[in-house]
């Protein structure tokens, strides 16, 4: 396990171009992996939070108040995708995560998590819709999965979509924050990550264990906001949010404990200590935390051929950090950290791998963009 404070162990300085630039006029940024540029792709999302390519190059977008957006190889914003589901767009609750069906191009299924609205107050849920041809409407809209119990809480929600190479699906939930003793019960979705199949009901191969729900995979998480695949292994990685201090990287097993909030390398907001200590019998520890915090959400392995030498890094975005991570790993280890863009002054929300091989970020902002990340020219 590694620890990186306020100082990575390279620090690369990363500004913003715009694509309407003359490229000779387009700054280049050093990183280890050769000069960079980051062009804006497009802009006027309000507090864009996830996003997903679809095989012919367009991207949806999700918008926290509640919007799915298509966005045009030109960067066009489409109007809203109508049968959406209706969202509690408050604090951090609204439209949240996208993922496509592994088999979109037959199916056209797209599944979005949500906070929903409910009696005795929200909680984060999945629906799946299958995106018409014009690309204008989800039909057949259905809620496949609930977090359960509801909480009246605006805070801490998740929530990823990760589907494995089973074809089931990961699914990251928040504690609620008010609630984060809960997180060690199993037999609540507070502060856990679960699997379904594609269809809501359980995979036959998830945890049995007394008293844990059949779709619960591990326990003891705070808030995770990013979530991967590696790219060799096909092991689930994963982002957490701490509080002062305590961001971790994961590689959530089934059955497993990761220890919120008994054990953390945090402390509360208020300096107060939280729990028993940073380590315990039978509770798991990340592989990688960052202390103070940098806020992560979005993460993505490179496997494109633009940065060889980046191949099989994560990516992280963060959001108090204002900068994108990139982790060399090798095997389940972290090896290093190089911190890109810190100085973009935007919160960055999500990152994914473009077909292009190109890196596409998400800034969270009343106005976010999709930028760019590619070889200055």
């Amino acid at each position: 396990m590694l620890r990186f404070g306020l100082v990575g162990a390279l620090g690369i300085i990363l500004g913003v171009a715009s694509p309407a630039l003359p490229v000779a006029a387009q700054k280049r940024f050093p990183s280890s992996g050769g000069e960079l540029t980051v062009e804006t792709v497009a802009s006027g999302l309000e507090h864009p939070w996830g996003l997903a390519f679809l095989p012919d190059g367009r991207m949806l977008v999700t918008e926290r108040p509640g919007r799915l957006r298509l966005v045009e190889k030109d960067g066009k914003l489409s109007r809203p995708i109508n049968g959406v589901p209706s969202v509690m767009a408050r604090g951090q609750g609204g439209l949240l995560g996208i993922a496509l069906d592994p088999a979109f191009a037959d199916n056209r299924l797209v599944y979005v998590s949500f906070s929903e609205p409910r009696s005795g107050g929200n909680g984060t849920s999945v629906a799946r819709g299958r995106l018409n041809e014009q690309g204008t409407a989800l039909t057949s809209v259905e809620v496949i999965f609930r977090q359960m119990p509801a909480v009246n809480s605006n805070l801490h929600f998740g929530s990823r979509l990760v589907f494995d190479r089973t074809g089931a699906l990961f699914v990251t939930l928040g504690e609620r924050y008010s609630q984060r003793d809960q997180a060690q019960n199993p037999a609540n979705h507070l502060g856990k990550l679960v699997r379904t199949r594609p269809d809501g009901r359980p995979p036959a191969d998830n945890p049995k264990k007394d008293g844990w729900a059949p779709e619960i995979w591990s326990i003891g998480h705070r808030n995770v906001q990013g979530a991967a695949l590696h790219p060799q292994t096909g092991q689930l990685w994963t982002a957490e949010h701490g509080a002062r201090g305590g961001d971790e990287i994961n590689t959530p097993k089934a059955g497993l404990n990761y220890g919120w909030p008994v054990i953390t390398y945090g402390v509360d907001y208020s300096g107060a200590k939280i729990g028993e200590g940073t380590a315990k019998p039978g509770m798991e520890q990340p592989l990688f935390y960052w202390d103070p915090s940098i806020a992560p959400s979005g993460a993505a392995f490179y496997t494109g051929p633009v940065w060889p030498a980046w191949k099989n890094s994560l990516f992280v975005g963060a959001l108090a950090g204002q900068m994108l991570v990139r982790l060399s790993t090798e095997g389940e280890k972290v090896t290093g950290e190089e911190r890109l863009l810190t100085d973009i002054g935007e919160r960055i929300r999500d990152v994914v791998q473009g077909p292009d091989g190109f890196l596409y970020l998400l800034t969270d902002e009343d106005s976010g963009k999709v930028r760019r990340v590619r070889p200055a020219r």
